[in-house]
């Protein structure tokens, strides 16, 4: 008897989510496994197993899990019923007007805004924690996860009508909320260092650690949830380069390539290929030698006895050992997370005069526009404009 089927004969209707649950811990946050059972529909998890059947990312599933589950908690607290399929506009403005409001009028008029009783019960549920307005990104990144499982559920949705994108633009515009970095600094080339004299010791952590903080720079400023998930079957070695390509007698640095096969931006089937060029190889191969690993995850958890898990860690762990080095490093850890080394490796590169669509290249942008903002930005530190009072 398989999971589904056995589910389907217990009675209990949460018990019966958390076991279909069961069937996605390698993709859901399982932590929080009983939690989404209490919020989801029987509908809800049978969209999620057909997504993962689909072979939707794991980054991306998560995201619609946990999306789907605020928009239930929300439907209910503000309508007293579950989310209704397809939804109508009338909900989908609600939605709008309860997360982007302005405090300042809300000051004189108790009713803008998100109701008391909606804020409070969201607040029991745990799955609100702002007492402000939400961020406009987080609206809008909720609204698209509700559209997607429209489509998903071939139901034609509110979220494309003039008037819901209309009414989602001007709240956009009066936010008060500004649009934050994820990493309110750079992880440029010099912070990099401080972070790499950490791992400096012959401990099993530091060796891994030095080859994360390495690769995920070198190769592009890597997302997290690319490093966590990167495999062995990923790399490929390469013939040697020169370290200097214009000496044909120069010496030579070890190259190798990794496929990266599905991210944020692209599929499995696109050519995603960067390349690592020395240091970064040498710490790869030291610690894929000292943990003996051959095949599977490449970076993973390692015990307080330095025994080598089988998994693979977690995203949201490459981004502690991030804030943890940083700490180690006598930086403040809450100005740095693992997005820094993204945006440090092309603020780094812009410092360089790499072009940008050789940095675009290694990082695999797809958006000129949100890489160009790393130059430009490198570009008015260095410009005469902000100058003009020294």
């Amino acid at each position: 008897m398989d999971d589904i089927t056995s589910a389907a004969l217990v009675s209990d209707p949460e018990t019966r989510r958390a076991l279909q649950l069961d069937t996605l811990s390698a993709i859901l946050p399982m932590e929080r496994r009983d939690r989404l059972a209490e919020l989801l529909t029987d509908d809800d998890v049978a969209t999620l197993k057909h997504l993962a059947r689909e072979g939707i990312g794991e980054n991306s599933l998560r995201a619609l899990a946990s999306d789907l589950a605020y928009l239930e908690a929300w439907a209910q607290a503000a309508t007293g019923a579950a989310l209704p399929w397809p939804a109508s506009e009338s909900l989908a403005l609600k939605f709008v007007a309860h997360h982007l409001w302005d405090p300042v009028r809300r000051e004189a008029d108790p009713q803008h805004g998100m109701p008391a009783d909606v804020a409070a019960a969201l607040r029991e549920s745990e799955m609100l924690r702002s007492t402000g307005p939400h961020a406009p990104s987080t609206v809008k990144r909720r609204l698209a996860s509700w559209g997607t499982l429209h489509r998903w559920k071939g139901q034609e949705g509110p979220l494309a009508s003039p008037s819901l994108r209309s009414a989602l633009r001007l709240a956009v515009r009066a936010s008060t909320r500004p649009r934050r970095r994820k990493s309110r600094r750079a992880l440029t080339r010099d912070v990099l260092d401080r972070l790499l004299a950490t791992c400096r010791s012959d401990r099993l952590a530091d060796t891994r650690d030095l080859a994360i903080l390495l690769l995920a720079f070198a190769s592009g400023g890597r997302r997290r949830s690319e490093v966590a998930r990167l495999r062995v079957e990923q790399l490929t070695d390469e013939p040697p380069v020169p370290l200097d390509p214009h000496n044909p007698n120069s010496p030579t640095l070890p190259c190798v390539a990794i496929q990266l096969g599905r991210t944020k931006t692209g599929n499995a089937d696109d050519e995603g290929r960067v390349l690592l060029v020395g240091p970064p190889v040498e710490a790869l191969r030291e610690w894929l030698e000292r943990a003996d690993i051959s095949q599977g995850p490449i970076f993973r958890a390692i015990d307080r006895w330095e025994a080598i898990e089988q998994r693979a860690l977690t995203p949201q762990s490459i981004n502690l050992i991030v804030k943890r080095r940083c700490a180690m490093a006598g930086l403040d850890a809450r100005e740095f997370s693992a997005h820094g080394l993204r945006s440090g490796y092309l603020t780094e590169a812009a410092q360089r005069g790499v072009s940008l669509s050789e940095a675009m290249q290694q990082s695999q942008h797809r958006s000129v526009q949100q890489a160009a903002s790393y130059y430009n930005e490198a570009d008015r530190t260095r410009g005469k404009a902000a100058r003009l009072a020294l």
